[in-house]
């Protein structure tokens, strides 16, 4: 049996489109199909963050007391500023690359090479600010403790403003030795410690008559729970177990780690994809100077690797939304 086929255009073919469907190159073609896969990832990883945020709203952080630091100003409460100049450099990065493309398009190489140049330094600068977030964020800045249920608590003062724990923790004597290879048992790997120990915090806290605990569920005004003195020194001796620093996989001193898990994957993720855009935009840099566009007579090259640096920063556009704005 003979199949039939339907034919359209010229006569004998199924295809009249040519090479260039939708008018646009094969390599274009496939740039497209890249980024709306990739947006699809990315979607998939927003919902899952969206749904885990409403579900345990009563006690996600706030993202102006958590993203509060900013370089060579610290115990400056600047929240929010850093990343907003974070955006600030990735969005100006996508109009140089929009100016690169263009002087693409009118075989101006020597406009190609510098717009070029200033949107890889825009997209280095990002990747920094964002390593330097990151290591802020595992470090921390204040320390908390964590209850035998899970759940951080954080100290104020009574004027409401957090007060780190190395700002009253007692040194105590400790008999605890730790394992090196010296003194110890060689193949027994020793836990990360914090620099205070609950009990160190403990004392210090109950010595503090100006000392509060908040909780990290909020009250009717959307603010996390401020308990009495009563109910503070009741929640820190009876109900707590470990001290926090920072965050990581496992514990966050700015409440769930769920929060932590999503910011480190999610962020990290799109990150990877900063940093693979800067590479490649440095091999495009170089290919430019050398003239292999010039010679080409087509600096499309330029034009496909638009494309995924814009994807980048309108992927950081709802990143930035759901992370730090909503």
């Amino acid at each position: 049996m003979e199949a039939t086929v339907a034919k359209t255009g010229t006569e004998g073919k199924t295809w009249g489109g040519g090479n260039q469907p939708l008018n646009a190159s094969y390599g274009k073609m496939m740039m497209w199909f890249f980024i709306v896969s990739d947006a699809l990832t990315f979607s998939g990883f927003l919902a899952s963050y969206g749904f885990s945020r409403f579900k345990f709203i009563d006690a996600w952080p706030i993202a102006d007391q958590v993203f509060t630091h900013f370089p060579f100003l610290h115990g400056v409460d600047a929240p929010m500023y850093y990343v907003a100049f974070m955006t600030f450099i990735l969005i100006f990065s996508s109009v140089t690359m929009v100016l690169a493309v263009d002087a693409g398009h009118k075989m101006q190489k020597n406009k190609v090479i510098i717009y070029l140049f200033f949107t890889i330094i825009g997209g280095a600068i990002f990747v920094g600010s964002q390593a330097w977030e990151w290591a802020t964020f595992i470090k921390g800045d204040y320390g908390a403790i964590e209850t035998k249920g899970g759940k951080i608590v954080q100290f104020l003062n009574t004027d409401g403003k957090r007060v780190a724990i190395a700002d009253f923790a007692i040194d105590l004597p400790s008999t605890h030795e730790t394992h090196v290879e010296g003194n110890g048992v060689w193949f027994l790997s020793e836990e990360t410690q914090t620099t205070y120990t609950f009990e160190e915090v403990k004392a210090g806290f109950l010595a503090n008559e100006d000392l509060l605990v908040r909780t990290q569920y909020l009250d009717e005004h959307g603010e996390p729970t401020v308990l009495s003195r009563a109910e503070s020194i009741d929640k820190v001796v009876n109900d707590g177990k470990l001290v926090v620093e920072g965050a990581n996989l496992k514990h966050n001193e700015y409440g769930t780690p769920l929060f932590a898990d999503f910011f480190f994957f999610i962020t990290g993720f799109h990150g990877f994809h900063v940093f693979s855009g800067v590479i490649f935009n440095i091999i495009i840099f170089f290919n430019v100077i050398i003239g292999t566009y010039e010679r080409r007579g087509s600096y499309e090259m330029v034009e496909k690797v638009g494309l995924y640096w814009h994807f980048v920063d309108l992927v950081w556009v709802f990143v930035f939304t759901f992370f730090y704005l909503v």
